[in-house]
């Protein structure tokens, strides 16, 4: 449960400092790839064998590294374009609403068992992200608007669902440190690209204050997929129990988070999204 919390914790955090650099002026991209190379440095320093870098390409779970850290790195920054032009809460909640791709996921491959008020509790989750999304009729929703939750949803449900195969069927529990960090180094190196590309059209700057917001989102960022992956080895929960209970309970702390340090304001629908994710936690959790 521990495990859990923590995941919860940092991912909340994420939404929170994509929304202080919009704030403070940081260049996103250049942040976000900082972020890696400390994501990519924490796991290092956390894997308790001896490190032996050529052997790494040999893995089993190599190529998925790949996979995972191009994708990490593209749905960051989709991910932080929502929070900055949308809300903290429409990010969060876009970003979320993906626990129906690893729930099915879970069902159909590795035959996991839904209880009838598990089921309840997963689709009144799917309601509660939708009512605390929902903003003020003033709100133009156009394309792009709409565009960017529809990618963050695909690309963190796939995210999500690859976590679980490689933790069910590649990782030891003693790799989880390196993998984790093989996969920010692969996202560090994505985003190198980016950025050199980038940098023809729009000079980034090198400054402490790219740096230090690159720092502020890499350990959190690092340990929310760590504490995930420990949390999925919880034998009391299904993987579908675990990404609805974690999903929900971050768009609750991230939307509360909101309010509190960016007076974003909530209607009606709003909290009563928040107490029927409440509810889905308790009947996720408990039946």
């Amino acid at each position: 449960m521990l495990d859990l919390i923590f995941s919860v914790l940092c991912s909340s955090l994420i939404f929170v400092i994509f929304k202080l650099f919009d704030t403070y002026g940081v260049q996103t991209l250049f942040a976000i790839i900082t972020n890696y190379m400390v994501a990519c440095l924490t796991g290092l320093l956390l894997y308790q064998e001896p490190i032996d870098f050529a052997s790494i390409p040999s893995k089993n779970w190599f190529l998925g590294t790949v996979f995972l850290g191009i994708l990490f790195i593209v749905i960051f920054n989709i991910m932080a374009k929502t929070a900055q032009k949308v809300g903290v809460s429409v990010a969060s909640v876009a970003t979320k609403m993906s626990l129906v791709i690893p729930v099915i996921v879970g069902v159909f491959a590795y035959q996991e068992q839904l209880s009838f008020l598990k089921i309840v509790g997963i689709l009144l989750a799917l309601a509660a992200v939708y009512f605390t999304s929902v903003k003020q009729k003033s709100l133009v929703i156009t394309k792009d608007v709409l565009l960017l939750p529809i990618l963050v949803f695909l690309g963190s449900g796939t995210i999500d669902a690859s976590i679980k195969y490689f933790q069910e069927t590649q990782l030891e529990v003693q790799e989880y440190p390196i993998f984790s960090a093989t996969v920010f180094a692969v996202a560090a190196c994505t985003g190198l690209v980016f950025i050199t590309i980038k940098s023809f059209g729009t000079p980034l700057k090198i400054n402490l204050k790219n740096i230090l917001g690159g720092i502020a989102l890499g350990i959190p960022n690092y340990f929310s997929i760590f504490f995930l992956l420990r949390a999925l080895q919880n034998e009391n929960w299904n993987s579908a129990s675990i990404f609805t209970i974690n999903n929900v309970a971050i768009v609750m702390f991230s939307t509360l988070l909101g309010i509190v340090l960016f007076k974003e304001r909530l209607s009606i629908k709003n909290w009563g999204g928040i107490l029927l994710a409440v509810i889905s936690i308790l009947l996720v959790a408990l039946y």
